[in-house]
C-alpha cells in the first residue's frame, strides 16, 4: 500500500491523535545493549543510541531524561517521499511557540510535543485543514 504524497489531502485528512502517557528521549552509551526496554523508536547516533520510550520505562531502567513529551500521531499514511508535511505540522506549532520532535514511521507521523502543551498542539493541529 502506498502512501499518500499530496500535500493539501495529507493535512485535509492527517486526523491527529493524542496518544496516552508520558514519553521521553533517552542515549545509551554505544557499547550498551538496552535490555528489555519497551522502545517505540531508535536512532544508532556515532554518540549513542536514542530510544524514544514511555517514561515509565525509563524510570524503571534508571535512565536520565531531560524532555518529558506528549505523543501525537497524524493517521493519514503518508509516503516517505511527501514534501511538506513535517515542515507544515512544524510551522504551525512553531508559530505557536510548541517545540515538536517528529518520526516518520512507514505508516504514519509521529510528533513528540511537551506534555504541557498536549491539548494546545492537538487543537493547533486540528485546526490547519
Amino acid at each position: 500500500m502506498t502512501g499518500e504524497t499530496d500535500l493539501a489531502v495529507l493535512i485535509r485528512d492527517m486526523q491527529p491523535e493524542l496518544n496516552a502517557g508520558e514519553y521521553v528521549f533517552c542515549t545509551l552509551d554505544p557499547d550498551e545493549k538496552p535490555a528489555d526496554l519497551a522502545a517505540l523508536a531508535s536512532f544508532q547516533e556515532k554518540e549513542g543510541l536514542t530510544v524514544v520510550l514511555p517514561r515509565l520505562e525509563a524510570d524503571k531502567a534508571g535512565l536520565p531524561y531531560s524532555f518529558v513529551a506528549a505523543w501525537i500521531t497524524l493517521n493519514v499514511h503518508s509516503a516517505l517521499e511527501a514534501v511538506g508535511l513535517t515542515a507544515a505540522v512544524s510551522q504551525a506549532l512553531a508559530l505557536a511557540g510548541i517545540s515538536c520532535n517528529v518520526v516518520a514511521a512507514y505508516h504514519h507521523d509521529h510528533l513528540f510535543v511537551p506534555v504541557s502543551e498536549a491539548r494546545r498542539a492537538l487543537h493547533i493541529l486540528q485546526g490547519m485543514k
